[in-house]
């Protein structure tokens, strides 16, 4: 008797050492696959139908429907036809509407992380899996390193925020088309990710996650006689754990600073540059201030009211909130100017950019 097929059996592996946290041996709680009938979603959704009941698991699909192009119900009904097929139940089809602002793979993305966010509040599921690969992080980095991201974005995609998990991101691209094929899973190819594809949509927005994919990074690989792959994925988890550490002092900062008006500026001040973007961040976002549109921008005029302040009456951030310094401590107000909020740049206009 012969085991698995290699490709299937590392793509087992994967989602077993990453649910294993989840096992249960009594009420099986329910994990949910997120897949849009592609390759990688495929083959983690099959792998996700073998492991989780014999880690007493429910096994559930999501699919979304972006309905950007036409046919995408059709589409959309193929991936969770296949996620019933392969056993998952439930398999939720969600048809969401995304907006016009901004870059369309960052839209997309974001109105997709809502769609499972309602998901699984509405399911009871513990865990929403994506189908990230190695590929797809390297991608990532490149794309943020491009944009002048700092560390934390350029850490890349973590394994595991909140109620998503991504299994996969150990094992390349090339593996999972593998694991379909030997399981005769047949997948959907966007065109937007063919190699010929366009990197453009009919209405010409840019698709840069396509471009870097399909022209970038083979490129760069050209000019340096290797697979840029590993060595970008190596480079996201030194910078993950480095930005751990500096998340944790900038922590440590914010608590000494603290006063029931806000922190205090002298004891900001005194603080390393590497330390008072980051502590001024969790600040505003603990505050309420969107964290999807608070970015290197806003962060760079709060930190002037500390080090270089000259009277400012204040600065604009996300959230329709203005921050102040009033006797040596900066506060938030409801924003009363006219004046528009900074744009956005820096580490957290490329927050959009995860796919």
């Amino acid at each position: 008797m012969t085991g698995p097929d290699p490709a299937v059996a590392r793509a087992r592996l994967a989602v077993r050492e990453h649910l294993a946290p989840l096992a249960s041996d009594g009420a099986a709680p329910l994990v949910l696959v997120a897949c849009s009938g592609g390759a990688d979603s495929l083959a983690l959704a099959a792998a996700t139908a073998f492991v989780a009941p014999r880690l007493g698991l429910r096994a559930g699909a999501v699919v979304v429907d972006h309905a950007l192009a036409t046919g995408s119900d059709a589409v959309a009904e193929r991936a969770a036809r296949a996620c019933r097929d392969l056993g998952l139940d439930p398999v939720c089809v969600e048809r969401v509407a995304v907006p016009r602002r901004g870059g369309l793979e960052g839209r997309a993305r974001e109105v997709r992380h809502v769609a499972f966010d309602d998901v699984a509040a509405r399911t009871g599921a513990v865990a929403v899996l994506l189908g990230h690969t190695a590929d797809d992080q390297a991608e990532t980095v490149l794309l943020r390193l491009a944009r002048g991201s700092g560390a934390r974005s350029l850490a890349g995609m973590p394994e595991r925020r909140d109620v998503l998990g991504r299994p996969l991101l150990g094992l390349r691209r090339a593996d999972l088309r593998a694991a379909c094929l030997a399981q005769d899973l047949t997948w959907w190819e966007d065109p937007g990710n063919a190699v010929d594809g366009p990197q453009t949509t009919a209405a010409g927005q840019a698709l840069p996650r396509s471009a870097v994919r399909h022209r970038a990074l083979p490129a760069l690989g050209a000019a340096l006689g290797v697979d840029p792959v590993p060595a970008l994925v190596r480079t996201a988890g030194q910078l993950a754990r480095d930005a751990d550490l500096l998340d944790r002092l900038a922590a440590d900062l914010l608590a000494e600073a603290r006063t029931p008006s806000g922190p205090a500026v002298a004891t900001l001040a005194s603080a390393h540059a590497a330390l008072l973007p980051r502590a001024l961040r969790a600040w505003l976002l603990a505050e309420g201030v969107p964290a999807g549109d608070l970015g290197a921008v806003h962060l760079d005029a709060v930190a002037a009211l500390v080090t270089a302040w000259r009277g400012q009456r204040g600065v604009d951030v996300p959230g329709g909130r203005r921050v102040v310094r009033v006797d040596g401590v900066l506060t938030l107000a409801p924003r009363t100017s006219r004046q528009r909020p900074p744009g956005r740049g820096g580490d957290g206009g490329c927050g959009t950019l995860d796919p």
